[in-house]
């Protein structure tokens, strides 16, 4: 593992200038933070369609402790943004000329590309705003991007583990050649794609980021991570298919936003492509998540379930690649990381539950 300290890191970004398109959700206001850290000058453009205050208020199945709590959630994001000095523009990337003139004002020398629907679940369910936040927002950004090449240096696309289908070993690495599944998966790499051939033929400086299975504070997305919680909170099963032998590199999002910092830090220029894992490198069993939860939620309870046919089988990315060239390390284990989440949800939680009543 190449070493690189923080401090190289900040020096690196010394006068950079970044745009988050699709910044204000989970991953997006925890890397704006960590930019900001990093004394970087950071905008965030983001429609609000996903995760916004409105939907939250209007769901209908959703408790009243649920929007309690996730209005908490989305009022901390914009106060964090808004005190660590990011700047916020409610722009629809969907429409190029706004998207333009977000760029013309922030002047950006990096964008990354965040916009999509986060679970694949979702994704299935209404395939064409897929598509629609994902691959037209990309498209005006590479389009931006490639007019504005003189300023711009780096396009970061946010692609996905699931790009690589079902693992046929246990361990992947960024040579493996991607068997995508699905809506969310399709999309994702055609966004690879579609990155790769700008860089070729404009010679745009592309990074393209493959997370996996994210945890953190904040989070309303629906990943497994914070539904089994509120199914523990709530008194519901966690249900364990196929006995919750199914791996996933569990990441936490502290660790990848440093990952992706370092990466926009460390990218060589114009024409210069990148394709990096960074996750925690080591797959764990879903009962192994189950397992943390009742250490924090004794009474939680635990189900069976026969495996889902279309779920893809998956395991660990390796992030070999990205400790040699970023000097990336993920610090944050599943009993470490996880833990201290579960324990700030059911904090959260029950924070929300006094404030519902009230």
């Amino acid at each position: 593992m190449t070493v690189i300290p923080i401090e190289t890191i900040r020096a690196k970004l010394a006068g950079q200038r970044v745009m988050l398109v699709g910044g204000a959700g989970f991953i997006g206001h925890n890397l704006s933070l960590q930019l900001r850290a990093l004394g970087v000058e950071t905008m965030v453009v983001d429609n609000l369609v996903v995760n916004n205050l409105i939907d939250n208020e209007y769901t209908a199945s959703r408790q009243p402790v649920f929007r309690t709590l996730y209005l908490s959630f989305l009022l901390d994001r914009f106060a964090m943004m808004r005190d660590a000095g990011v700047q916020l523009r409610n722009v629809d990337a969907r429409n190029s000329i706004d998207l333009t003139n977000a760029a013309v004002d922030f002047q950006p020398t990096k964008v990354v590309h965040l916009a999509a629907i986060s679970s694949a679940v979702e994704a299935r369910k209404d395939p064409g705003l897929a598509f629609d936040l994902q691959l037209t927002t990309l498209r005006n950004v590479l389009e931006v991007s490639r007019l504005r090449r003189d300023v711009v240096n780096e396009v970061m696309f946010l692609s996905s583990s699931t790009v690589y289908g079902d693992f046929e070993t246990d361990t992947v690495d960024e040579t493996v050649r991607p068997k995508p599944r699905g809506i969310y998966a399709n999309a994702k790499y055609m966004g690879e794609r579609l990155v790769r051939t700008y860089a070729d033929q404009y010679g745009i400086g592309i990074t393209i980021v493959r997370p996996s299975a994210l945890y953190g504070e904040r989070c309303i997305s629906g990943r497994v991570s914070q539904k089994f919680i509120e199914n523990a909170l709530t008194g519901k099963p966690l249900l364990l298919e196929g006995g919750g032998d199914g791996r996933l590199d569990f990441t936490y999002i502290e660790d990848l936003v440093e990952g992706m910092s370092r990466a926009l830090a460390m990218h060589e220029g114009p024409g210069k492509t990148n394709t990096y894992n960074l996750t925690f490198g080591n797959a764990r069993t879903i009962a192994e998540l189950a397992n943390i939860i009742r250490e924090v939620v004794p009474d939680a309870k635990l189900e069976e379930r026969p495996r889902a046919a279309d779920k893809p089988i998956r395991g660990t990315l390796s992030t070999k690649r990205a400790e040699d060239v970023l000097g990336f390390k993920a610090k944050w284990s599943l009993e470490t990381g996880y833990r201290k989440y579960v324990q700030w949800y059911v904090d959260q939680w029950r924070r929300a539950q006094r404030n519902s009543r009230d």
